[in-house]
């Protein structure tokens, strides 16, 4: 087979990005194409979050998360600093509002020092330091935790790879996938392309893109939406960098937080409801299709089963601006419900197994250098939710390592 390009990523958010300038600077001269379905690269998960650089304060101590967050956090400040983009490092302030929550805090405080993270436990009084108008009974304070652009970021990812040779392609969806001996062929609306390795970063479609390659991933994308409100611009001097409630460690997502992004704008949420598509941003967006998929896998009614009650305080959030504002209030009890303004929705990919487990680390699938065995000229990311932004850099260098390795089996 005459290759169009020696690997071909798919998917153009800022962890298909940090993998094509990964390989580039790895093998200089090496063909590199990336495939992106939308019109401009970033446009979904990357593009639709706060813009948090977490510390890794959260993560299971020597979990992928845990080490990549730490590392990728202190790399997304280098490289923010380096091409100058917007980048702040204002700290974290996570704060316990009721008695059952100082065991969690207390919790999370060991679990950021084994990971490396300097982290101050705070009591009621010292809360004010850090945010005068916060409230609560304890608090720890996170000092590494910043905030950036990652639409900036992801740009400028494929900016510096597009220097070194690589190829975007944009408003390119995948249509189909045929895996021979000799490479992958991949049909689009605009022809074939003919690759030595495929890596799959598709992010919110990477499940079905690995079934699409004859891989069966064993598990399934579940969409959540994250909706987020914004404080008025006259009220954003409540918050002077991020504010966060004691997580619930059964469940990835984080709880409705504070924000100040590095445009002075002050996110707030999100909550997490399904989706009733992979794309859907809002309650009238529906696809039958991908929803029928969703109803008809088995561990999406084992985790309803498994979490109901919780799903019921989402969407009860989701439908209701008074009860989104309370869950505010418990954290910065000045906030009221005129100083929320709608912002844009967001769609986390959260992968789930067949049992309906929260897959609560990234994780790989396909050609692995270190597994005897495994499946040739594809290299699966199968969960990559927050924090990957945060640490697409170690991420993409992990995922570029897997597809030269797997280059340099067939050659």
């Amino acid at each position: 087979m005459t290759y169009d390009h020696e690997v071909l990523v798919v998917g153009g958010g800022i962890v298909g990005l940090a993998t094509a300038l990964a390989l580039t600077r790895e093998r200089p001269g090496l063909r590199v194409g990336v495939l992106e379905k939308e019109s401009a690269p970033a446009t979904h998960q990357t593009g639709r979050n706060s813009g948090v650089i977490h510390s890794g304060v959260y993560y299971r101590p020597g979990s992928l998360k845990a080490r990549y967050a730490t590392e990728g956090a202190a790399a997304m400040v280098r490289f923010c600093r380096e091409h100058g983009l917007p980048c702040e490092v204002n700290g974290k302030l996570i704060v316990a509002t009721a008695a059952e929550e100082l065991p969690r805090l207390a919790a999370l405080a060991e679990r950021g020092r084994r990971n490396g993270i300097p982290v101050r436990e705070l009591t009621s009084g010292q809360i004010s330091e850090y945010e005068p108008q916060a409230v609560g009974l304890a608090g720890l304070h996170v000092a590494t935790t910043g905030s950036c652009d990652y639409t900036a970021v992801a740009r400028t990812y494929a900016a510096l790879a597009a220097e070194r040779g690589a190829e975007l392609r944009t408003g390119t969806e995948v249509l189909a996938i045929d895996r021979r001996a000799d490479g992958v062929t991949v049909r689009t609306a605009g022809g074939e392309l003919r690759c030595a390795v495929l890596v799959n970063c598709a992010g919110l479609h990477s499940d079905r893109l690995a079934r699409l390659a004859g891989d069966d991933p064993g598990l399934r994308i579940i969409p959540f939406r994250g909706e987020y409100y914004e404080l008025a611009a006259h009220r954003r001097d409540l918050v002077r960098g991020l504010v966060y409630p004691v997580p619930d460690p059964a469940f990835p997502f984080l709880g409705v937080h504070l924000t100040r992004g590095v445009h002075g704008d002050v996110h707030v949420g999100p909550n997490a409801v399904p989706a009733l598509a992979r794309e859907g941003y809002d309650w009238r967006t529906v696809r039958p299709a991908e929803l029928a998929a969703t109803l008809g896998f088995p561990g999406a009614w084992q985790l309803a089963r498994r979490h109901w009650r919780y799903g019921l305080g989402e969407l009860h959030r989701s439908l209701s601006k008074p009860a989104f504002t309370t869950a505010v209030r418990r954290l910065l009890p000045a906030v009221t419900a005129a100083d929320l303004v709608p912002a844009p929705a967001g769609v986390r990919a959260q992968a789930v197994a067949r049992d309906g487990t929260l897959l609560d680390d990234f994780a790989f699938a396909g050609f692995d250098p270190d597994r005897p065995g495994s499946t040739r000229r594809l290299v699966h990311v199968l969960n990559a939710p927050s924090p990957a932004a945060t640490a697409s850099l170690p991420i993409g260098r992990e995922v570029a390592r897997r597809a030269l390795a797997a280059l340099a089996a067939e050659e």
